[in-house]
């Protein structure tokens, strides 16, 4: 799973050279000249154009600065990623067990518990340079490390016979109609597992910059959750998407900047 990443990570490194270089590049010669299918290049294309790399265009792809995108945005979504953790906090009670997977939103939440007794199971490699409550009690699933995320078979098998209360758990993108997308395939796994383990309410924590009003059905990770679960997003989030999002059968918490419930919207 390793190297197939790697050969995916230097593919879409290669692909995002060609179309910086040339400024415009159609789809078919990006296959031609990386040898993989027009669908294998519009998989990747529609990953680095929702990472702000590139601009997704009808059959091919333009150039952007992401140094642009990023000294534009990256401020305001931090803001609002620190509001969800803290309004997420107050989701959790006193004596609860949760799952956190491997957001920095999620595990941020644990610097706003305050006083309450709570037990973490996360495969979230920053929380081991967290500086927690004392009467946060950590739990870090094993397996082998994936920039931050523990994954892979034994991380999985860490999971049985372990229960939580609720889960907490972020993901790359949120869709119109309901679905989710999540960039590592080997934590697609884990995620299952936590979901499947999870005896209480699932809040999936989404800034706005990661909400999306089209559909990349054929992106790998794409899917919606088998279960009910709650997305917790900021007050920037694009009222029309929320809309879609409520009709697909989702419960949307909206916080505001100071961190608070903003609104609830759900059918």
């Amino acid at each position: 799973m390793k190297n197939n990443r790697r050969a995916v990570d230097e593919r879409q490194k290669e692909l995002l050279n060609i179309v910086i270089s040339r400024g415009e590049v159609s789809v078919e010669e990006l296959s031609e000249r990386l040898s993989v299918s027009e669908m294998t290049v519009r998989r990747d294309l529609a990953l680095l154009s929702d990472r702000g790399l590139l601009i997704r265009k009808h059959g091919s792809a333009a150039s952007v600065t992401s140094a642009e995108k990023f000294s534009k945005y990256q401020p305001d979504v931090l803001e609002c990623r620190g509001a969800i953790s803290a309004y997420a906090a107050t989701l959790v009670n006193d004596g609860d067990k949760i799952f956190i997977n491997g957001s920095r939103t999620a595990l941020n939440l644990l610097n706003h518990t305050g006083e309450k007794k709570i037990h973490v199971i996360t495969n979230n490699g920053w929380a081991l340079d967290g500086n927690y409550s004392q009467n946060v009690q950590l739990r870090i699933l094993g397996g082998y490390a994936y920039e931050h995320i523990l994954v892979g078979e034994y991380a999985i098998e860490s999971l049985f016979g372990l229960t939580a209360d609720k889960l907490f758990v972020g993901c790359a993108a949120v869709y119109w109609d309901g679905k989710f997308r999540y960039d590592i395939p080997s934590e697609i796994g884990i995620n299952e597992m936590m979901v499947s383990r999870t005896t209480g309410e699932i809040y999936v924590l989404a800034d706005h910059s990661k909400l999306r009003d089209r559909d990349d059905a054929m992106v790998y990770g794409c899917f919606r959750y088998p279960v009910p679960v709650t997305l917790v997003t900021d007050e920037k989030a694009d009222p029309n998407i929320l809309r879609q999002l409520r009709s697909s059968g989702l419960q949307v918490l909206i916080v505001s900047m100071d961190g608070t419930l903003k609104e609830d919207i759900s059918q």
